[in-house]
This record gives C-alpha cells, sequence and structure tokens, in this order.
C-alpha cells in the first residue's frame, strides 16, 4: 500500500471547520494538512470529541451550510471541493464514498437490504433501465463483501440481519459507484472484536483487489495499527502528531498519543487456575475495562 506518484485522491491544505453554535464560534478543526494516495490508507485518531469525524463530514460537505463553515483546500481528484461547494455533487457517491458509523441506524429500516442496494447502484448510473441488471450487480457486490446466499439476503430487512452483516451490506453499497476513495467513519466502533476483524480483512483486500484509497477515522489505535499507512493524530481540532504507522506506535512523541496507546487491551499469560479461585482473573478484568474507557471513546 505505498504512495504511488501520481495525483493524490485527496489533498488537504489548511482545511478548517468553524460551527456557529449558541455560545459563539466553535473552531472544530484546525488547519489541518494530509492527503491520500491510490491504494494508501490514512487514518485520524483521537478520542470523541477532537474533531475527527467532523473533519471526514467536511471534507464530505455534510455539514449543515448553514452552520458550519469551511476554509483552506479540499481537492478529490484535482477539484477542489471548498471554493467550488457545488463540485462535491460530482464526486461524491462516485470518486469517492462513505462508510458510515453505525450499521443498526444507517439503513432505512422500512426498505429491505435489495431495494436500497438497488437505489445505490441507479444512483452510480450502472444498468439504471435494466431491473436484471441491477439486480445482478446487487447479487455480485453482495459476493464481494463475503455475503452469503445474496439473493436470499436482497429478501431481508435490516432487523433482520446482524451487525456485522450489515455493516458489509453498507461497504456493498459504497462499493455500488466504484469509488477511487472510501472514507469509513468508525467502521467498527458498533461491533465486537471478532466481527470488527472480519470487517478489517474485508477492507484490506478490497483495497488490495481495487487500489482504492482510504480514509479511517477511528478512537481505536489497535485498529489503526492493523490498517493505516499513516496516522494523525488528533486532539481539540488538530494534529498533534503524524507519522507512518510504526513510528506513532513504537515511538509516540507525545503524552497524549501514549495514552491512547496504553488504552489498547493486551493479553497477559494463559491463567490455567480452576473456576472458583479466578478472583485475580475477574480484577484484571475490571482494570482492563477501566482502561478501555480512560480515553472516553467507545468500546464493545
Amino acid at each position: 500500500m505505498n504512495a504511488q506518484a501520481e495525483q493524490a485522491l485527496l489533498e488537504v491544505r489548511d482545511f478548517q471547520v468553524e460551527l456557529i453554535t449558541d455560545a459563539g464560534i466553535i473552531r472544530a478543526v484546525d488547519s489541518v494538512n494530509f492527503s491520500i494516495h491510490r491504494g494508501e490508507t490514512v487514518t485520524i485518531i483521537g478520542e470523541s470529541g477532537s474533531g475527527k469525524s467532523t473533519t471526514a463530514m467536511g471534507i464530505l460537505r455534510l455539514l449543515p451550510e448553514d452552520l458550519a463553515v469551511l476554509s483552506g483546500t479540499v481537492l478529490i481528484d484535482g477539484v477542489d471541493v471548498v471554493a467550488v461547494p457545488k463540485a462535491i455533487d460530482k464526486v461524491r457517491g462516485r470518486t469517492l464514498a462513505l462508510i458510515p458509523q453505525d450499521p443498526m441506524t444507517a439503513l432505512s429500516p422500512v426498505h429491505s437490504i435489495g431495494s436500497q442496494l438497488f437505489e445505490a447502484i441507479r444512483i452510480a448510473g450502472a444498468a439504471a433501465k435494466d431491473k436484471d441488471a441491477v439486480r445482478a450487480r446487487a447479487v455480485r457486490l453482495l459476493e464481494q463483501v463475503h455475503i452469503p446466499t445474496p439473493e436470499v439476503q436482497l429478501k431481508k430487512y435490516p432487523h433482520q440481519l446482524s451487525g456485522g452483516m450489515l455493516q458489509r451490506v453498507l461497504i456493498a453499497i459504497a462499493l455500488a459507484s466504484e469509488p477511487q476513495l472510501l472514507v469509513a467513519d468508525e467502521p467498527t466502533s458498533a461491533l465486537d472484536v471478532t466481527v470488527q476483524a472480519g470487517i478489517l480483512d474485508l477492507l484490506l483486500e478490497l483495497q488490495e483487489q481495487r487500489g482504492i484509497g482510504i480514509l479511517m477515522i477511528t478512537h481505536d489505535l489497535g485498529v489503526a495499527r492493523l490498517i493505516s499507512d499513516r496516522i494523525h493524530v488528533m486532539k481539540d481540532g488538530s494534529f498533534v502528531e503524524s507519522g507512518d504507522v510504526q513510528q506513532i506506535v513504537e515511538h509516540p512523541a507525545t503524552e497524549y498519543t501514549r495514552s491512547l496507546l496504553a488504552a489498547v487491551p493486551v493479553l497477559g499469560p494463559w491463567d490455567e487456575t480452576p473456576a472458583g479461585t479466578a478472583d485475580t482473573r475477574s480484577t484484571t478484568a475490571a482494570a482492563g475495562d477501566a482502561a478501555l474507557t480512560s480515553t472516553g471513546g467507545q468500546h464493545d
């Protein structure tokens, strides 16, 4: 996943987001700079309220225009969507696509999986007038994200699928437009650890197959370590540290980054103490829960 010499898929320069609130104007994102090339994963990590999701939503121009003031430069495939706001309509859902945070709420509960995937395919302009072609493409997309018996799943409603399956459906919807860049906003935060691993493996597999770039937003440095090429650590709207994944993980430069690393649970030695004498394990588990919550992030 090395950066290419070609033009960046996403180039962000001096990007700022100011939010208009009852208490006054708040600078939620303060002069951030980064880029993403084809086949590369760049992660913005920070605790809740650090500004990482606001950065992503601002880049996608999904913040309310009457409440959010954007400045700086955001080049998506060479087009500045800050200087030319309407330009986002040509790239959002085409050149780039969003994988939302919570699969349980991102999908309509009153429409089938199939109808929502069909709509995404039609918006992308693929076989829009041919129902059979749309269905065939939907089946292929579900197969690509490793959903079994896709013909059966198309008929189901979101409440009939697990969180992991719904996240795969959201990824299939994002892939319907064959984007060059995926923005993944906490794509595993609502899932248990085992399912998280499957979703991250899927994203890496799709990246290898298609060469897509990924902007990953997460509070979990464990997730960032597995999937990233470069990491930007965010606090109070600014990047406090940036570098390749090995540098950030092995030689963190700030106390804030070290605290995020300390919150990643580590497996201890195997304990074969018989049941009934496992007080120490309970104490260790409680300490682990405390460490996970120490940065204020979500966890499963």
